[in-house]
């Protein structure tokens, strides 16, 4: 089946205090903001800043220690089925069943979500096509390059067509004209769907988002438009280092 329509006239992603220890160690501290329908918005930070942390309790992988996440207005704590279901999610090194090819595994997630028939046909006609997968379809993840494991990774975050997309890194372990392609994807994504996406590459914010959440050390310094942070890609990198402690 493809994700329920989408019903809240509120933000489609939706972090409220959200904050993670780990005994004396705040992963994360007191994160607030919220992203509108069909926005594209940059999730950065250096590393160890608390990005996956984050992304993952707003996906309901880990539970916050203080806080609440909402995806589609579902609060993914408490509702996290229903959140679930518009939702696709491109986790940093996403676990894959080596042993599997793309075509079984797509397969396997697809049944897993309930489509079946014509519509599960066309969805992994879909996905092969638009995560360039078509040539390597029926080989084992297990001889597949980094840059191959992460479009299998793409392409089951796409498979049901969900109307919000939380992905970390999804450029990783990319050639240059794998990359080229990947944001050609989010840029005509973003013409139905929200999209959080963290990178470390800033040339690629500028490139396809609008808008920039910054966190340092687990807190929020910066949430505002691209132009906002920066006006050119030097720019950026200068402002970035500075807002992160680095200057």
């Amino acid at each position: 089946m493809t994700a329920p329509a989408v019903e809240t006239a509120g933000p489609m992603i939706e972090a409220q205090g959200l904050s993670k220890f780990y005994g004396p160690f705040a992963a994360v501290q007191n994160v607030s903001f919220s992203v509108p329908k069909g926005q594209v918005c940059a999730f950065l930070g250096p590393n160890g800043a608390g990005k996956s942390t984050t992304m993952k309790m707003l996906t309901g992988f880990l539970a916050p220690t203080e806080g609440s996440a909402r995806l589609a207005g579902f609060d993914v704590s408490t509702e996290r089925l229903l959140a679930s279901e518009y939702l696709g999610y491109l986790p940093e090194n996403g676990p894959l069943y080596l042993e599997m090819t793309p075509s079984a595994i797509l397969q396997f997630l697809g049944k897993t979500r309930g489509m079946s028939g014509a519509r599960l046909k066309d969805r992994l006609a879909y996905v092969a096509d638009k995560c360039s997968l078509s040539g390597v379809w029926g080989k084992p993840i297990a001889k597949l390059s980094k840059g191959y494991r992460q479009r299998v990774g793409m392409a089951q975050a796409l498979l049901h067509d969900p109307a919000v997309l939380i992905l970390d890194e999804p450029t990783s372990g990319l050639d240059p004209n794998q990359t080229h392609d990947v944001r050609e994807l989010i840029t005509s994504l973003s013409k139905t769907k929200t999209i959080l996406l963290s990178t470390h590459i800033l040339q690629e914010v500028r490139a396809v988002c609008s808008r920039v959440v910054l966190i340092n050390e687990g807190r929020l310094v910066f949430d505002g438009t691209v132009d906002e942070m920066a006006g050119s890609q030097h720019d950026m990198e200068t402002r970035f280092r500075q807002l992160t402690g680095a200057a």
